[in-house]
């Protein structure tokens, strides 16, 4: 008797976008000094704490085009006066509503194009956001605008923060093993410039001083699913979806919040994070690699999240890798700044290019505090 084909999930292609403008650290130091600070002593601590994040420019849809001097600029957020809190989250998440759709529906389009497949093939669409929420919403803008069946299967994983591509993967694995045929659009939208808080609150300083904006698109397949007589092939396509994990740190609860405040969304950043990372973070991976036939030795690219250099730096530390095994984390975070969930998207999309040995480490943290893993081959 022939054994049963064991179930794949593919991923043949990976897409990442980030809007037509971006800023350079010298215009977010001001902008944030002239929404955080009301004095001098501020101003210079706000311009060192930027100076350190390893961000020297990131996107925004909140940036214009100054005709004259061809410079950008930006008038969604006023400056600091008695009493600002800057737009309400009405009027931020309305902008959302504006300004999403495109981005999203590019890394979608991209992705299919990058994939072969059509869209006609499509059966789930997985959509991804922590920055903004209306309906009916980016699942179906993306239905419509790039003709997916009326019949496409919708989940959304909202609010998960930066690890939840991983959670996108998850799903659609567990999607294309209950139906090889199946073929999975990920789109991940998050507009985090939306969400800016006033006032000099060192630890939301800290969240503002990293994220920016973009998506990535990625799109998964089963066993029988398009274009998987092709997957195979090293060249084909991305890489296979073999294992994920969670792991819940312990008493980390509050130390990444992200809660929804009458002005934006209030993100929450402890000082104690890259710590709580490096204290927890050996013990696990160690376990769950056994678990999935591999060791920390055996991976040959690790695509961690780049929450920030110092996060960066626990990793590493907590890991033992090398300073070049994260070398393509910071680059992102370095050109683009903290995306939230689209940017490990940016990072599969540099190690497909620079055809980064395989197997890779997909590593992602947000609140809980949380560990999100998934074994890439």
């Amino acid at each position: 008797m022939t054994a049963p084909k064991m179930p794949t999930a593919t991923i043949l292609a990976v897409a990442s976008v980030v809007p037509e403008l971006s800023a350079d650290l010298g215009f977010t130091t001001a902008a944030a000094q002239a929404m955080s600070c009301d004095n001098e002593g501020q101003a210079a601590k706000v311009a060192k704490l930027y100076r350190r994040t390893g961000v020297q420019t990131r996107g925004s849809v909140l940036l214009e085009r100054e005709v004259a001097t061809d410079a950008v600029s930006q008038s969604f957020y006023p400056p600091l006066a008695d009493g600002t809190c800057g737009p309400t989250t009405r009027e931020r998440n309305e902008r959302f509503a504006l300004d999403a759709p495109q981005l999203a529906i590019q890394a979608g389009a991209d992705a299919l194009e990058s994939s072969g497949c059509q869209a006609s093939e499509v059966t789930h669409l997985i959509t991804v956001t922590c920055t903004g929420f209306y309906a009916p919403g980016i699942d179906v803008d993306l239905i419509e605008t790039l003709h997916l069946p009326a019949t496409t299967q919708r989940v959304q994983v909202g609010f998960m923060g930066c690890h939840a591509l991983v959670n996108a993967l998850r799903t659609a694995r567990g999607l294309v093993a209950a139906d090889p045929n199946s073929c999975v659009l990920i789109v991940c939208i998050e507009l985090c410039s939306l969400h800016y808080q006033y006032g000099y609150d060192a630890q939301r300083i800290v969240s503002g001083s990293l994220f920016a904006d973009g998506a990535a698109g990625v799109v998964v397949v089963g066993s029988d699913g398009p274009n998987a007589v092709a997957t195979d092939s090293e060249t084909s396509s991305v890489a296979m979806i073999q294992a994920t994990g969670s792991c819940l740190i312990p008493n980390s609860r509050d130390e990444m919040t992200w809660k929804i405040g009458d002005h934006g969304f209030e993100m929450t950043l402890s000082a104690a994070v890259p710590r709580l990372i490096e204290e927890n973070l050996l013990a696990y991976m160690t376990e769950w690699l056994t678990q999935n036939g591999q060791t920390i030795e055996s991976i040959g690219g690790w695509a961690v999240h780049p929450g920030g250099v110092r996060i960066l730096q626990a990793v590493q530390t907590s890991l033992g890798l090398a300073e070049d095994q994260l070398a393509v984390s910071r680059e992102v975070l370095r050109e683009h700044g903290n995306m939230s969930s689209a940017t490990l998207g940016a990072v599969l999309k540099r190690f497909q290019e620079a055809d980064v040995p395989r197997p890779w480490i997909m590593l992602g943290f947000g609140p809980g505090l949380e560990i999100e893993v998934a074994l890439l081959t």
